[in-house]
């Protein structure tokens, strides 16, 4: 990221593009062509997905599991689409009995995959299969799951997947990738509406990232040079052995806490390897303990969302922080303030 701009129409710049956009699609594992990095975080996906789906009055199904669920409601609704909400248990997974009976007519049905508030893993395929077979699109949250859990964007039938830069991809946060699958393109181009954001319209956007290379924004040339190098070492390293990497050290790090009294409150069989809700041993006030961490030993982790703020913490085991030696420094430090 220090190296010397470019022009965001320089000839070297629009082949890094390029090539930023070919290894979107290979961490994303899609063919989809209208795969790119919108200028802006994870939130601004979320945005795109569903400000160039979504026209007013449409009907959208959104999955709430946590607070990433809720906000994805709150844009359908900024939107004008008729919301139908499906509430889990936080810390539990969306059952496809739940969907179902509201899938009639449906536009969109969107979830995340990875609840950043929880700790919890959704599966995907049976609930994308459903809605596809109800004739709507998949808009799949994957902010915390690329690159740290298998995101199967082709065979897991998926239309919108999007993501951010700050989680297992290792890269500061600032861009948002996204991939469009060509039945999302169809019906992007179908809208009898203006997209919502003329800063997020796909249709714009990719006259920019495709060939026409037509003057849209001023891309953050800096952060595409990151997300280039930080997908270069995630490719390098291989998909299933990052998966692998954090599969088996996000099982290290929930037996030791355990064992030092924290309990996990994603259900168990949904727990992410690579984010740990946890409530603390009775007793324990974990924003003291969090500032002690960070005072003493220089390590930052987060505190609870939603009913869990105050009383919990979140962990993050991911990409670069997701190695022996950081697992083995977190829990010397933790039993260090809990003594």
């Amino acid at each position: 990221m220090s190296r010397p701009l470019l022009g965001h129409l320089d000839p070297d710049f629009l082949s890094l593009m390029d090539e930023v956009r070919t290894m979107l699609r290979q961490a994303f594992r899609t063919s989809n062509e209208t795969t790119f990095a919108v200028s802006g975080t994870g939130s601004a996906g979320m945005e795109a997905a569903l400000v160039n789906l979504l026209e007013p009055g449409d009907v959208a199904v959104v999955g709430i599991a946590g607070v990433f669920g809720e906000r994805m409601a709150d844009v359908a609704r900024r939107c004008g689409a008729q919301v139908r909400e499906v509430r889990a248990e936080w810390g539990a997974p969306l059952e496809p009995a739940q969907v179902e009976p509201l899938l009639e007519g449906a536009k969109v049905v969107s979830f995340v995959h990875a609840e950043t508030s929880t700790g919890m893993r959704q599966p995907v395929e049976a609930l994308s299969a459903m809605a596809r077979d109800a004739g709507a699109m998949v808009v799949l949250d994957a902010v915390t799951s690329l690159a740290g859990l298998p995101v199967e964007v082709d065979a897991w039938g998926v239309d919108v997947c999007y993501s951010g830069t700050q989680k297992c991809l290792s890269v500061p946060p600032g861009l948002a990738p996204v991939t469009f699958s060509p039945r999302a393109v169809e019906a992007i181009a179908a809208r009898t509406t203006p997209v919502q954001s003329w800063y997020l319209d796909v249709s714009m956007l990719t006259r920019y990232w495709g060939s026409e290379r037509v003057y849209h924004h001023t891309a953050p040339i800096s952060m595409l040079f990151g997300l280039h190098e930080g997908l270069r070492l995630v490719l390098d390293e291989g998909l299933e052995t990052r998966w692998a990497r954090h599969g088996r050290l996000g099982a290290v790090l929930s037996k030791e806490l355990d064992a030092l009294g924290f309990e996990q409150f994603a259900r168990e069989g949904f727990r992410l390897p690579q984010l740990q809700a946890v409530r603390l041993p009775e007793g324990r006030d974990a924003d003291a303990l969090r500032r002690a961490l960070l005072d003493r030993f220089d390590i930052e982790v987060g505190g609870g969302l939603g009913p869990l703020a105050g009383n919990a913490w979140r962990i993050g085991l991911m990409g670069e922080s997701c190695h022996e030696d950081a697992v083995e420094f977190l829990l010397e430090a933790i039993r260090e303030v809990l003594d």
